[in-house]
């Protein structure tokens, strides 16, 4: 019998919202682009005039109606490529740090990104059928990414078990929204918090096993 190989995260996503390969150079300045943009969002909100981003990426107004034709096309891949950057830090800090702290950093690093998805909100909470992909691509790249983390972190005793990544996704992001009005050093702090009650009692329910 033929071996069914899983699918990944990507490979379930609708068509529409799955990363599309392109060449090096494409993709620096594409990145560029997109960088610009989200500073320009951040600054000024999503309705913030494309030449205004086309001037923070030092590129003509052309380039980013090439790239893409309606603004809701620049949103959507603004997103996107910051739950792909937050995603892919998975495996970065895996490799750099012990379980226990690798998912501390990640948890931070998510902090980072809700900060930037903020700038967004006025137009992924508007309605518009555009975004409506949008969660399940938030979804498909950022839980698999936590559950490994989080899965190492237990196996090696460093935090407590029977914690769904999904409650944890839910419960940084509550701490973020709640402390928005604060400095940033505020949410990282009550972030910090919640992984130390991550770690609460792992190492003695470890010891035990």
């Amino acid at each position: 019998m033929k071996k069914t190989v899983p699918k990944r995260a990507e490979e379930q996503l609708p068509e529409e919202t799955k990363p599309r390969p392109m060449r090096a150079d494409g993709q620096r300045k594409l990145s560029s682009l997109l960088k610009a943009a989200m500073e320009v969002f951040r600054k000024s909100g999503v309705d913030a005039p494309v030449r205004e981003i086309a001037e923070e990426a030092g590129v003509g107004l052309g380039t980013v109606y090439r790239h893409f034709p309606q603004r809701s096309d620049l949103i959507k891949a603004v997103f996107q490529s910051e739950v792909d950057a937050c995603a892919n830090a998975a495996s970065e800090l895996a490799g750099k740090y012990q379980p226990g702290d690798a998912l501390a950093h990640w948890m931070q690093r998510y902090v980072d990104f809700i900060a930037t998805k903020r700038g967004l909100a006025t137009a992924l909470r508007s309605g518009d059928p555009a975004y409506s992909a949008l969660p399940v691509y938030f979804n498909a790249r950022l839980l698999p990414a936590l559950t490994t983390l989080l899965d190492r972190a237990v196996a090696a005793g460093a935090v407590r078990s029977e914690i769904d990544p999904k409650d944890l996704l839910h419960a940084v992001a509550n701490l973020c929204n709640v402390s928005h009005d604060k400095e940033p050093a505020y949410a990282r702090r009550m972030v910090a918090l919640l992984v130390d009650g991550l770690r609460y009692g792992a190492a003695h329910k470890s010891k035990r096993l």
